[in-house]
């Protein structure tokens, strides 16, 4: 039975990716919410309106203490953050079918509510994310042939203290080092104007728990591998290279050959932005259905 046939419409719940919050999705929510579709997006615990900025990150800044200052993201894990999207997503669903969305690391909670209740969902959509199906986590990822062009390491520069100390991955997008800049233009926003990348940087946050990228994210394939799935491939990405996206779509249909994905292409950067009209016509189509 389709959602039309059922007769009640469905609600996105989008999941944004690190050190950001739900501030990231506001164009696509807001265009797709004018074309008369149910859609939110999350602020998984830490970020959002519970953002930490340390003192340290105001201007003017003090790098040393910067380094050091502790930070309440250290003590959340996965499982809050799939707590707080179970949640949202049973609430939902009391109003009819769920569809849930992932941006670049929200994947990796995506897949998790994926295991959790996978009889509250519609469909699984991963944008440009992660979506584990081999290798047990994001960090295994990282060091495929798939992923050996990435530029992460151009956003990482700015990394201002050791996330195996501090619990965090702490990340000052407030830089004056032009080097920080140009990275996060080449690796998240490659298309962007000078203007864009600015305002991209004032809505990044400086933390995130650093334990998510190495949390078991696995799609376990007689609960996630149930549920409809599409994967959003942004082929100009250059932090999730297209390759390493084509290598989590291979995988999924190799544990699931009976529900295959439903691959979309669109040319974009890393962060979208996800109002792009190619982006915002795939969500109101999958919600129209």
């Amino acid at each position: 039975m389709t959602n039309h046939e059922a007769g009640r419409a469905p609600t996105l719940v989008f999941v944004h990716g690190t050190n950001s919050s739900s501030a990231l999705g506001t164009g696509l929510i807001r265009e797709l919410t004018l074309r008369g579709h149910r859609a939110l997006m999350v602020d998984l615990p830490g970020h959002g309106d519970e953002a930490f900025y340390p003192r340290a990150y105001q201007a003017p800044q003090d790098l040393q203490a910067l380094a050091t200052e502790p930070s309440p993201l250290a003590k959340i894990t996965i499982d809050d953050y799939v707590e707080r999207v179970v949640d949202v997503v049973r609430r939902a669903h009391r109003l009819g079918p769920v569809i849930l969305a992932g941006a670049s690391q929200g994947g990796v909670t995506v897949s998790r509510v994926g295991n959790a209740i996978p009889e509250l969902l519609d469909r699984v959509v991963y944008v440009a994310a992660y979506c584990c199906v081999d290798l047990p986590n994001l960090t295994a990822y990282l060091s495929t042939p798939e992923n050996s062009d990435s530029l992460l390491p151009q956003v990482t520069q700015a990394l201002v203290a050791d996330p195996a100390v501090l619990g965090v991955t702490r990340l000052n997008w407030r830089s004056a080092d032009p080097a920080v800049f140009r990275g996060v233009r080449e690796a998240l926003a490659g298309d962007f104007t000078d203007e864009g990348v600015s305002r991209l940087l004032n809505l990044l946050e400086p933390d995130e728990t650093a334990g998510i990228p190495m949390a078991d994210a696995r799609g376990e394939a007689h609960t996630w591998g149930r549920i409809p799935r599409t994967y959003v491939r942004f082929t100009l990405d250059r932090l999730i290279p297209p390759a390493l996206q084509d290598r989590f779509i291979q995988e999924a249909d190799r544990l699931t050959p009976d529900n295959p994905t439903d691959v979309r292409s669109v040319a974009a950067p890393h962060v979208g932005p996800f109002d792009r009209p190619e982006v915002v016509e795939i969500f109101s189509e999958l919600l129209s259905r």
